[in-house]
């Protein structure tokens, strides 16, 4: 099994404030990761154009507009951007960190939706798609991956990188722009959106969370494309017959192949969704013409529906007295309907002051929660009790804020006024013990320091012992190793072996300094040598070594020996001269002798020959062979 590279981008620190921790999602044209903005203490969603596009302007300035367009919209249903920059060749977009899922994952877990919690997600979709159409903006590229699922319950509508202002007509000038299954027909006839495509994307979206399915399937994009085109979005009741039929109708509007028959924008859509929403939350309401007998069951335990009129006309006399007796009775009723009508509107109007005191400011209402991550444990308690709410303490840990300062609430985002708030306090980052990782592949290294923080580049340096891509050692962020325990996310930084340095001895001083600079180390001409045993002929390596002590990373001095070749003299001609004469000629050049005669006739004697002959050479150092004879 192959391990995938780990990413370059985790670890590193963008525009000097924005420290990238982990990736959470990958599209076409950029990549989400989760950072920590060190500037004010909080965590963002930083998402940062892919490499290869930083060429195309086209996508730069797409990237961008992605930024201007969500910073127009100030809505709790539009994810927020707080920043956008550049950092070297990389362009990013910061925006609110939330933690949740989408609903495309919502979908895959549960296929289709409730209708009741049908409405709850396309209310707050709607709701943000209408901020932006009333701020000019068309989406675009609406479909389940864009709408957020919050952890706290909210519901946010993301992603604008194909958003542009709305004219008449916003033609996209270029191959057809968002998802092929979410396409209105007139971008793929003509390529024009305004914000009636955004409606029909979201009638496919609701259909499919009804439905458990999208409308249209094919084996090709084209396939799909043309019936987007040339048919009409079948009612979510064929395939599922218990949803309600002012769901038929809601899809059929928003889906009408005419984009003159949708609804003009997201507005007039979210209007007539909650106008739906009581008969979709109860889709069996009390009968016409009947009356209502609370407390009184049959024996299945059900409440009981009693056959008479509610609200209908009394059964008048079968033969009135008079017609001045008929009048009467007839203005009787009407008066008693009237008290009745007048205390029903009574004791409507009381249930709606009284529901709006009790969630408007009573104890009901829901108030923002104050983030006070960072700050004083007194001052974030005392913040708390300002806004409303009672307070609790508790501790735990936490990587990211210093031992003793305010590190969470429990809840955060909102809470009913006067509940009470836990204010956890720092416990730093937690101990944690460190798997012994020398010697294994870096990936595996990796993995296994999953909760600390490491580096995203290593630092490689040759090594005889350990195997190339495996680690020599973990270093602290002072350049130590590591104990037996370390603090959670706390810098970790491998040291990765780059395998033994080449033999290079015999080969030539091109072919050895080529190899060398190859692995990206500086090679120098040490002084020449001499190797008299002609091992290694002259101009080839005779060894190499690191300039300075200590370990041997890219970029070292490497010392390259060459060898000049044999050390060869000249051998003095002594034929014929005395023989002690002859000795000391020839180890004054450099030789060893040996002779035939013991030493004390060599006074006596005259050289015969030598071995090797005198005029030739032979290597300084080497034997020659001297005989002579007695003259007397």
């Amino acid at each position: 099994m192959t391990t995938p590279p780990a990413d370059p981008l985790i670890g590193r620190l963008i525009d000097g404030r924005y420290q990238v921790r982990s990736r959470i999602a990958r599209g076409g044209m950029a990549t989400v990761y989760l950072a920590t903005d060190l500037r004010l203490e909080r965590r963002v969603a930083i998402k940062i154009m892919h490499g290869h596009l930083a060429d195309d302007a086209s996508f730069k300035d797409r990237f961008v507009q992605e930024a201007r367009s969500a910073a127009r919209l100030a809505h709790p249903n539009v994810v927020n951007v707080f920043d956008q920059g550049q950092d070297a060749d990389s362009a990013y977009l910061v925006m609110e960190y939330l933690p949740g899922i989408t609903l495309r994952d919502l979908l895959k877990d549960y296929t289709s939706l409730t209708p009741e919690q049908t409405v709850d997600i396309m209310d707050a979709v709607l709701s943000g798609l209408a901020a932006a159409h009333k701020a000019g903006i068309v989406h675009r590229d609406l479909k389940p991956e864009n709408v957020l699922l919050a952890d706290d319950g909210r519901i946010k509508l993301g992603d604008f990188g194909l958003a542009r202002a709305a004219s008449a007509n916003t033609a996209t000038g270029q191959a057809l722009l968002g998802t092929i299954a979410y396409l209105s027909p007139e971008l793929v006839t003509r390529g024009v959106a305004d914000a009636r495509s955004d409606i029909y994307a979201v009638g496919i979206m609701m259909y499919e969370m009804l439905t458990g399915e999208q409308p249209y399937v094919g084996e090709a994009p084209m396939q799909i494309a043309y019936q987007h085109a040339n048919d009409q979005v079948p009612a979510p009741s064929s395939k599922n017959p218990a949803i309600p039929a002012a769901f038929d109708e809601l899809v059929r509007w928003s889906t009408e192949r005419d984009p003159e028959q949708r609804p003009r924008d997201a507005r007039e859509l979210l209007d007539r969704l909650r106008s739906i929403e009581s008969s979709v939350r109860r889709p069996d309401p009390i009968p016409t013409g009947a009356t209502l007998v609370l407390g009184e069951r049959g024996s299945t335990g059900e409440t009981q529906f009693l056959g008479t009129t509610l609200l209908g006309p009394e059964p008048e006399a079968a033969e009135p007295d008079d017609a001045s007796a008929l009048l009467v009775r007839r203005s009787e009723r009407r008066k008693r309907k009237g008290y009745w009508l007048f205390a029903l509107v009574i004791l409507l109007t009381a249930l709606a002051g009284g529901t709006g005191w009790y969630f408007g400011s009573g104890p009901g209402s829901q108030v923002v929660i104050p983030d006070v991550r960072g700050a004083e444990m007194d001052a974030a308690e005392q913040t708390l009790l300002d806004s409303g709410f009672q307070v609790t303490r508790d501790s735990r840990y936490d990587w990211e804020i210093a031992v003793g300062l305010a590190s969470a609430t429990s809840p955060d985002g909102a809470a009913p006024r006067g509940s009470t708030i836990t204010l956890y306090s720092s416990l730093g980052p937690r101990s944690l013990p460190v798997p012994d990782v020398v010697g294994t592949p870096e990936a595996d290294a990796r993995s296994a320091l999953s909760e600390f923080a490491v580096a995203a580049d290593a630092i490689t340096q040759f090594d005889d012992e350990i195997p190339a891509g495996s680690v020599i050692a973990a270093l602290d962020s002072e350049g130590n190793g590591l104990g037996d325990s370390y603090f959670e996310r706390a810098p970790i930084t491998l040291v990765v072996s780059l395998g033994s340095l080449p033999d290079l001895v015999g080969d030539s001083v091109e072919d050895a300094f080529a190899a060398l600079t190859e692995l990206g180390l500086t090679p120098v001409e040490g002084e020449r040598q001499f190797v008299n045993d002609g091992s290694i002929p002259a101009d080839h390596v005779i060894s190499i070594s690191p300039e300075a002590e200590g370990p041997v990373r890219p970029g070292a001095t490497i010392i390259v020996t060459v060898s000049q070749g044999q050390d060869l003299v000249e051998i003095p001609a002594t034929a014929g001269t005395p023989m002690a004469e002859a000795l000391d000629a020839l180890r004054e050049a450099g030789f060893e002798v040996t002779y035939n005669l013991p030493d004390a006739f060599l006074p006596f004697a005259t050289v015969t020959s030598t071995n090797p002959e005198g005029g030739g050479q032979a290597v300084r150092g080497s034997t020659i062979a001297v005989v002579g004879t007695i003259t007397l």
